[in-house]
C-alpha cells in the first residue's frame, strides 16, 4: 500500500516520461513510440544513437504514425504495454 503522508492522500512518485516518435499504428488502442538517446560509443567516445521501441496505450487511437507524442509510465496494461499516451506534441505532415 502507498504511505499516507499527512493521513490525507497516498504518496505516489513522479512517473517517468518521454517524447518520442510514433511509428507504427496498427493495432488497436495501442501505438509503438520510438525513442532516440544519444549516448557515447564505450571505446571511442564518439556519440551514436540508439532507438528503443516502447508500446504505448492510447485511448482515442488519434496518433498516427509520424506524429510526435509525449507518453508516461503506467501499469502493466498488457504483456507489452506499460506506457500510455498523455498527449500529441506535433502531428505529421
Amino acid at each position: 500500500m502507498a504511505e499516507m503522508t499527512n493521513g490525507t492522500t497516498p504518496h505516489r512518485n513522479s512517473r517517468k516520461a518521454r517524447v518520442g516518435l510514433v511509428v507504427s499504428d496498427k493495432m488497436a488502442k495501442t501505438v509503438v513510440v520510438a525513442i532516440e538517446r544519444r549516448v557515447p560509443h564505450p571505446v571511442y567516445g564518439k556519440m551514436v544513437t540508439r532507438t528503443t521501441k516502447l508500446k504505448a496505450h492510447c485511448e482515442q487511437n488519434d496518433a498516427k504514425a509520424g506524429d510526435t507524442v509525449r507518453i508516461v509510465e503506467t501499469r502493466p496494461l498488457s504483456k507489452d504495454k506499460r506506457w500510455r499516451v498523455v498527449e500529441i506534441v506535433d502531428r505529421a505532415r
